[in-house]
């Protein structure tokens, strides 16, 4: 018997030893013992008899190639590691949706006094996270009514490390305080939390860069006033918008036509943060990404048989600061990411 097979029985009969001490008490979970313990003995089943192997390699045909067992064994190998990986995932999601409930609430739990007196019949949700400067600028153009209803303004500050949090009160809205910096997507969450149970209609979501434009809302609004859609977003594609990177829009046309495949819409612009909802079909939509959301937003709202539409908008250049969202490559993946999820779950 060669060394490398003396090793392997020592490893594995280590690692099934090992493993009743690992696993006992508050440690113990039954789907990793028995995975470990699997592994273990299957490492000194090999070990003993490497044949083994040979039902593997007939399996997949490898025998005829030079070190067929070999590879196999490689090949079984990697598609367990696959499976750990998942299941692993799987947890930390759990984890992670966990963790998202507690901020939520924590932030839940921190309206301000005038909370209750600053919610209307319409309200405008922005998201911001160091935007102290565009919200100066953007929360002085805000209507105050829109098709004949009362607008509020719901600023949630993601963690700002600026002044973000003291500009609505400046300007008579009302703003509540995300404890760290987790996301657009997550910051839209807690003013869904916050605005879901109040006597609000129509809620609206904008961007805090001054990119959007408050005379837009009403565009957004009034097919939901006339009961036409139960999400409306804004297109910048049918509308307009100011030169932008030229990569980034072809990779958000090729983004919407893969969501418009999966869902069976007919959408131009899957990215727009501009959107208007109504507030009672909001409530049957499950939303759980922290940044790119925008695509978990329509394809949820697809799954859930909500009325989906768009409208044209103006898209202009961010005024002060710059873009969060990072290099195309990156926004890509991640966008891509997250639509795959959403599409999965």
């Amino acid at each position: 018997m060669s060394s490398l097979r003396i090793l392997g029985i020592l490893l594995g009969s280590l690692s099934l030893i090992s493993c009743f001490f690992i696993f006992r008490g508050p440690k113990w979970r039954r789907s990793s013992f028995v995975v470990v313990n699997f592994l273990s003995f299957a490492m000194i089943v090999i070990s003993i008899n490497p044949n083994v192997v040979n039902i593997l390699a007939d399996i997949l045909s490898l025998q005829e190639y030079q070190r067929g067992r070999i590879l196999a064994l490689l090949i079984v190998s990697f598609f367990c590691l696959f499976a750990l990986y998942l299941r692993n995932r799987m947890h930390l999601d759990k984890i992670k949706y966990q963790f998202d409930i507690l901020v939520r609430s924590l932030g839940s739990d921190k309206k301000p006094e005038n909370f209750i007196a600053a919610i209307k019949p319409i309200m405008i949700l922005i998201p911001a996270y160091n935007e102290a400067e565009n919200l100066n600028v953007l929360l002085k153009k805000m209507p105050r009514s829109v098709c004949g209803k009362e607008v509020g303004v719901l600023v949630i500050d993601d963690g700002s490390m600026d002044d973000t949090s003291l500009v609505p009160n400046r300007e008579g809205y009302v703003c509540v305080k995300n404890i760290i910096n987790r996301g657009q997507g997550a910051a839209c969450r807690l003013g869904y939390d916050l605005l879901r149970d109040e006597n609000v209609e129509v809620l609206v979501t904008m961007d805090a860069d001054n990119q959007h434009l408050p005379e837009d809302i009403k565009t957004l609004v009034k097919p939901i006033e006339e009961n036409e859609f139960d999400l409306v977003i804004g297109s910048r594609i049918i509308g307009s918008h100011e030169s932008e990177d030229r990569f980034r829009g072809i990779g958000i046309s090729v983004l919407t036509k893969i969501i418009n495949l999966i869902t069976g819409l007919k959408l131009t612009d899957c990215s727009s943060g501009f959107k208007a909802f109504n507030v009672n079909e909001l409530k049957r939509i499950h939303l759980r990404e922290d940044q790119f959301q925008s695509s978990e937003v329509i394809i949820e709202s697809a799954k859930k048989g909500l009325r989906v539409g768009e409208v044209p908008i103006t898209i202009v250049k961010r005024k002060f600061g710059d873009s969060k969202k990072g290099t195309n490559w990156r926004y890509g993946f991640k966008f891509t990411k997250v639509i795959i999820k959403t599409w999965w779950r």
